[in-house]
């Protein structure tokens, strides 16, 4: 059996909350805003920014549509219940079916991603209203796998959750104290009704966790994977994702005219005058 990927949660965790601490200050904010989804990601950056920052300087926001699952907004509640952050609620519905009007064979696949962008322009539109951050939550699973909306949920000013697999997600979230109803519920973005994560990409967190940790971390070649145990048909598929959605992780490439291009020869830290 294939052991699952490790995690201590104890020094995982004071890493992240000292990350946003000092990646919100050191530009000279103090607040940060976030995407209240009701589900696990959002709900254990909310625990986190919170315990960086104190729960009066995060603004959780959550932004149905009318498909939304009623679920999601009680679970949000649980996570405000729990650490007593700010929140609001935008509706999103009018703005999307007003688009759509003009659209109306659009695909579920533009839809979601039109809902996903609408958010993000809601959570800087209101991070300039409070001046404060876009705190990001998609986890490195969903990274690595291109399984996010580019300028969407994918876009923020900080990531805490970037570089944990779901299953480190689920593991600290458990031990920071997000209520077990979003963390034992079915991953979902809910994006039009009965969407789960696991069946539209086809297979389970845990197991591509196991197979992308082998793959990116240890750096395992394909043989040395189906010897590990995975199948050649899922090594494939998953080294195709990985591979096809780099651009989903890079910066816009520039047109190379000058000795002092800004995306390759003039590389600054962002806190290089400090």
């Amino acid at each position: 059996m294939i052991p699952d990927i490790p995690v201590a949660t104890d020094p995982l965790r004071r890493v992240l909350v000292d990350f946003v601490a000092n990646e919100v200050r050191k530009v000279g904010a103090e607040r940060v805003v976030l995407g209240l989804s009701g589900g696990v990601d959002s709900g254990l950056a909310a625990f986190i920014a919170a315990e960086a920052l104190g729960p009066q300087n995060v603004l959780g926001i959550c932004m149905p549509y009318r498909t939304s699952s009623e679920e999601s907004l009680s679970h949000a509640a649980l996570v405000v219940e729990a650490i007593g952050i700010e929140t609001m609620t935008v509706e999103i519905t009018a703005q999307v079916d007003a688009y759509f009007a003009a659209f109306p064979d659009a695909s579920q696949l533009r839809r979601g991603n039109k809902m996903a962008r609408e958010r993000m322009t809601i959570l800087y539109d209101h991070s300039a209203r409070w001046q404060a951050l876009v705190l990001g939550t998609s986890n490195k699973t969903e990274l690595l796998l291109g399984y996010g909306t580019l300028h969407g949920d994918m876009a923020s000013a900080l990531n805490p959750l970037g570089d944990l697999y779901k299953t480190q997600v689920w593991a600290l979230a458990a031990a920071m104290g997000v209520p077990a109803p979003i963390v034992t519920k079915q991953p979902s973005a809910d994006l039009w009704q009965g969407q789960t994560d696991e069946h539209e990409l086809g297979f389970g967190y845990r197991d591509v966790d196991r197979l992308l940790y082998l793959m990116i971390d240890e750096r395992y070649e394909s043989a040395e994977l189906e010897a590990a145990g995975f199948e050649k048909a899922f090594i494939d598929r998953v080294q195709s994702m990985v591979q096809g959605s780099q651009f989903k992780r890079r910066l816009p490439v520039i047109a190379k005219v000058s000795t002092r291009t800004i995306d390759r020869d003039f590389r600054y830290a962002r806190d290089w005058g400090h």
